[in-house]
């Protein structure tokens, strides 16, 4: 058995390079051996975990759907906006909520403490991104690579 206290491990902040996007998180299983770039399940693992914290009046990443990975989110505590093809809905501490390949979505927090969930994806290989307001794709195939018609920077269009 593999074992950390989520509490020791080291917790990974980023900004996009206008500042537009921001956030952190502590990555849980590859604190327990997961190798993401493995394509052997034993060392990849079945689903990543994340302990995401969003600041306060922050997003993360642009509204974006995945390929084929499924994402679980739980509000450990704090309260925002989901952006969804829907509309959006607010959440808060406790809420659970789940987002399918093919669904477009983005988490923001729009209170004035940090927003922190456990987000837990099934990551498959070779999966890909689209996002809509930039209309561009990520391809994850080894790599990822951000295209339209030629090779993009990952915050193209979003800033």
């Amino acid at each position: 058995m593999r074992k950390v206290n989520t509490k020791d491990v080291e917790e990974e902040t980023w900004t996009s390079p206008k500042g537009k996007f921001n956030g952190a998180g502590r990555q849980v299983s590859i604190a327990l051996g997961r190798k993401p770039q493995s394509t052997d399940i034993n060392e990849r693992h079945p689903f990543d975990v994340e302990i995401a914290r969003i600041p306060p009046r922050a997003t993360p990443f642009p509204y974006h759907s995945h390929s084929s990975q499924w994402e679980f989110y739980h509000v450990i505590s704090g309260h925002g906006v989901v952006r969804h093809e829907g509309g959006t809905t607010q959440v808060e501490t406790g809420d659970a909520f789940l987002f399918k390949p093919g669904e477009a979505h983005v988490v923001s927090n729009d209170g004035d403490d940090d927003l922190v969930m456990y987000v837990i994806a099934d990551n498959p290989v070779g999966g890909s991104c689209y996002y809509p307001d930039s209309q561009k794709w990520s391809v994850a195939s080894p790599e990822r690579s951000l295209i339209r018609s030629k090779p993009l920077d990952y915050y193209d269009g979003e800033e």
